[in-house]
Formats: C-alpha cells, sequence, structure tokens
C-alpha cells in the first residue's frame, strides 16, 4: 500500500505530466512535420532531381535468391540510403521549428524582464529613527 501511494504522490507531481503533455504534443509534431517534409517538401525536390523519391534509393549489396521455380528463397540485402537521406531532412526541419520557437519564446521572456519594475515606495522611518533625527537636529542648532 505504501508504494502504491508513493508511485500516486510520483504520478501526480505537476512536473511528470508536464513532461507527459510535451511527449504526447511532441509525438503529435512529429506527425505533421513527417506529413510535411514526406507530402509537402520532398516532392518538388524529387522533380527538379529528376523525379526520384528519396525512400526508394537504395544501393543492393546482394541480389536475392530465386529457385527454379521462381520463389525467392533469400531476399535482397539492401543499404537503403534514401531513408537516411528523408530521415534527416525531417530531423533538420523539425530542428529549425523548434529553434525558431525557442527564439520565439526567449524573445517574449526578455520584453517581460525589460519592463521596469516600479521603485518600491521609501519606508517611512521608525519612531525610533523618528527621535534620533530630532535629537540630531537639536544638537545642530546648539553650535
Amino acid at each position: 500500500m505504501k508504494l502504491l501511494n508513493e508511485f500516486k504522490t510520483f504520478a501526480m507531481r505537476g512536473n511528470v505530466i508536464d513532461m507527459a503533455v510535451g511527449v504526447i504534443m511532441g509525438g503529435a509534431f512529429g506527425k505533421i512535420v513527417s506529413s510535411l517534409v514526406n507530402d509537402v517538401i520532398m516532392p518538388p525536390i524529387g522533380v527538379l532531381i529528376g523525379g526520384v523519391d528519396f525512400k526508394d534509393l537504395s544501393i543492393t549489396l546482394k541480389k536475392a535468391v530465386v529457385d527454379a521455380g521462381g520463389v525467392e528463397t533469400a531476399p535482397a540485402v539492401t543499404l537503403n540510403y534514401g531513408m537516411f537521406i528523408q530521415n534527416t531532412f525531417d530531423f533538420l526541419i523539425i530542428a529549425f521549428v523548434i529553434f525558431m520557437m525557442v527564439k520565439g519564446l526567449n524573445a517574449l521572456m526578455k520584453k517581460k524582464e525589460e519592463a521596469p519594475a516600479p521603485a518600491p515606495a521609501k519606508p517611512e522611518p521608525t519612531p525610533d529613527q523618528k527621535l534620533l533625527t530630532e535629537i540630531r537636529d537639536l544638537l545642530k542648532e546648539k553650535k
């Protein structure tokens, strides 16, 4: 029972919940960025380089083994460098978008920090300080 209570305390901390929300939002954001790269950015790039789809780019290291009946007994071994290029584009776009978001947040925080805080009001002297001031003034008059 103690373990269950400790887990409940851990799971209900604000930073754990914030992290969970961040992970979920990150997953959804990743899908959006992947769609942006795959469906919007890469097709025009593929057209510019001659209609090549990056995902299909690969080097065959070992051809597939086919028996006399035409049945594939061992699949081909390929080096899929096109997927690497695709994932690199995904990463660069995600990194750039996150950079721009952080830069924008930093600019907002800087503006918030630059706003001058009103000067605190000068504290009223204590009764002891008032009495000492009066004594000082009286001593000055005697001289």
